[in-house]
């Protein structure tokens, strides 16, 4: 049996790695409507390697007999179109920030709380969670059920793609702007980011935090445990795809660094890479393109009791959006509509 799958926000970067993950994947399909904002009705969009698909209107889309809708427009747009197929009677997996902290809808990355797909049916809309939530969680996921973080400290390292399109467009011409001794004004970022990095993802929150910062805060207790405190700081930095990480974690019971790398390379979506050595480490370039959520540099935090610290990098429109929305499709599917 197939399904009718709707791709909303089709033309953005995360919607068309959705329609490539969605072929490479043979998720069972008997229909796949890509939708987009007015601007890109009627033009043509790649599903797979042969398929092309015509871009339909969004608002002027009927969701009826659509089973489900992966959608990645924009929080302001989901919040009035995921209710609409959800009524319709479509499941809606939705990439954006308006629904995560939703009482009533899942936030899920299915190797680490695959269980909470079930309260889907309260709106019909799961919830994927913010890309650097997602990659952290994955590689703290089997550290917490051997020894309880306490609190996780984080920096970010994040690449211009989680700001869309026009902000990976910014670093290129500002790059390019660089040698020719022109100086272009920033537009998708509040400072230039070529050649720089700049301590602001999101608008800035009345405690001092950004808004980036507090998803990675409140996401880590929704989807690991509310008892975790998190402090994280998050940085946009000049690379195209990709977000690296730099984590340190109290924990409750001692767990030493070979311990705890045994633990995350037994965790499925996890692959460890820690050779001690000048080059023993993944850097975001080199995952591009790739599912897997990847770890180096664990050791010890001598600094605080039970201290461990690490590197976590992963593909941030692949795991960090496109690839775990799909694999909540597949999980849902296996049981759960």
């Amino acid at each position: 049996m197939g399904y009718r799958v709707a791709v909303v926000g089709a033309t953005g970067n995360v919607g068309r790695e959705m329609l490539q993950i969605l072929a490479e994947r043979n998720f069972p399909v008997d229909e796949v409507v890509a939708l987009a904002s007015q601007r890109s009705s009627g033009r043509q969009i790649s599903f797979g390697d042969k398929a092309v698909l015509k871009v339909h209107d969004l608002a002027k889309y009927d969701f009826k007999g659509i089973d489900i809708v992966l959608s990645s427009p924009g929080s302001k747009v989901s919040a009035e179109h995921s209710p609409r197929a959800a009524k319709a009677g479509a499941v809606v997996i939705d990439n954006t920030s308006f629904w995560r902290m939703d009482p009533d809808v899942p936030l899920v990355v299915p190797e680490v709380n695959r269980e909470a797909i079930k309260g889907y049916k309260a709106r019909g809309i799961i919830a994927n969670p913010n890309c650097s939530t997602i990659q952290m969680v994955m590689a703290l996921k089997p550290i917490h059920d051997a020894a309880t973080i306490k609190r996780v400290v984080v920096s970010t390292y994040q690449s211009t793609s989680g700001a869309g399109k026009e902000a990976m467009d910014e670093l290129i011409s500002q790059t390019k702007s660089f040698f020719v001794n022109q100086d272009l004004e920033p537009k998708k970022f509040a400072k230039n980011i070529a050649f720089n990095v700049i301590p602001q993802i999101d608008d800035f929150m009345e405690d001092g935090s950004t808004k980036e910062e507090w998803k990675m805060m409140v996401e880590t207790k929704k989807i690991l445990d509310p008892k975790i405190k998190v402090q994280a700081t998050c940085v946009r930095v000049p690379t195209l795809v990709g977000h690296g990480e730099a984590v340190t974690v109290e924990l409750e019971q001692p767990l030493d660094e070979v311990q705890a790398r045994a633990l995350m390379a037994a965790m499925p979506g996890v692959l460890v890479v820690d050779r001690r050595e000048s080059g023993g480490y993944v850097t975001p370039k080199e995952i591009v393109g790739q599912d897997a959520v990847f770890v180096s540099r664990v050791r010890v935090d001598p600094t605080v009791e039970n201290g461990l610290s690490m590197w976590i990098v992963s593909d941030n429109l692949r795991k960090g959006a496109a690839l775990n929305a799909v694999q909540i499709a597949e999980e849902l599917i296996k049981g759960y509509i």
